[in-house]
């Protein structure tokens, strides 16, 4: 049987579907806001007992693990595709994993919840190096509405000891790290379906973090309400989301397909006050009002 072509590493490809988003596509970045929004409270809740490194190896192996169940995750891939499948497992899955649990060691959940919006920005900065064009202008005006955002929810910590300082940068370093794979993902997503990607990149992920979650285990004790929140952060927040993100990004491109982050601050916020009893400054409601205006810009049709 003759084997697809490889697809190189830095290469993207555009959605299927560059009109406005449909109900269907808005059910999807829904539901991902809401997962991932509360990926926050379930880490912040994990970090009781557990070190940042178990965190990050228990949800992307739990993540692999639940997918693994079902058939459509084990569709065979081309061995010629497996290298990129390995750099997306390290950058786009173990280093975000162990970046975000780390950071919240220094930062409330809710500050991390909503400097993740800078993942439609660095995901835009990338399709345009990739591509060789600029989104349209819709896109454009929203991503610029979306910075603003960033900069109001930042303000607040940016004062803080230099532990906060350090949380802020490992967020924004994941932050990276996504626009990146989000990009390299698309091509793979089109090519194998979102489930056999995904799959394939938290098994690499899984096996990268073995280390560090296995040194961690000595400075972690057992505890029922930290243990099931990564129980839940890997099955749901890890497994289900990535692939279900990872679906909306390949029909509708991974610039616009990031919007789903625009939706995490809100979730992260309510959470973070009505859980964790969290301080949130009026200026960063003033942020997350002005994220959500770049959403919707982004998520209209693509003009140039």
């Amino acid at each position: 049987m003759t084997q697809p072509p490889r697809i190189a590493i830095f290469t993207t490809s555009e959605g299927t579907h560059r009109e406005a988003f449909t109900p269907s596509h808005w059910a999807l970045a829904a539901f991902n806001g809401l997962v991932f929004g509360s990926a926050f409270l379930w880490m912040a809740l994990g970090l009781r007992s557990l070190t940042p490194g178990v965190i990050a190896f228990g949800r992307v192996a739990l993540g692999a693990g639940a997918l693994a169940l079902f058939a459509k995750s084990r569709s065979p891939v081309a061995r010629g595709d497996w290298s990129r499948l390995a750099f997306l497992g390290v950058v786009g899955q173990a280093a975000p994993a162990w970046l975000f649990a780390a950071a919240e060691e220094r930062i409330a959940s809710a500050v991390a919840g909503m400097l993740v919006s800078g993942i439609p920005i660095a995901t835009a900065m990338v399709a345009a190096l990739l591509m060789r064009r600029l989104p349209g202008m819709r896109q454009r005006i929203g991503l610029a509405v979306g910075f603003s955002g960033i900069v109001l929810l930042s303000i607040p910590t940016l004062g803080g000891e230099v532990g906060s300082a350090l949380g802020i940068a490992y967020v924004l370093t994941a932050v990276v790290c996504y626009g990146v794979a989000n990009n390299l993902l698309v091509p793979l997503q089109q090519r194998y379906g979102a489930m056999a990607v995904t799959l394939r990149t938290l098994s690499v992920a899984s096996v990268a973090l073995i280390p560090i979650g296995f040194t961690g285990l000595a400075r972690s004790s057992f505890e029922w309400v930290p243990v099931l929140a990564v129980i839940i952060l890997g099955v749901v927040g890890t497994g289900v989301a990535r692939a279900t993100q990872l679906a909306l990004a390949g029909r509708v491109g991974a610039p616009r397909g990031s919007v789903v982050a625009y939706l995490v601050p809100i979730v992260a916020l309510v959470l973070g006050f009505l859980v964790l009893d969290e301080r949130v400054e009026p200026i960063q409601l003033i942020g997350v009002v002005v994220t959500i205006g770049g959403a919707y810009l982004v998520s209209r049709a693509e003009r140039t």
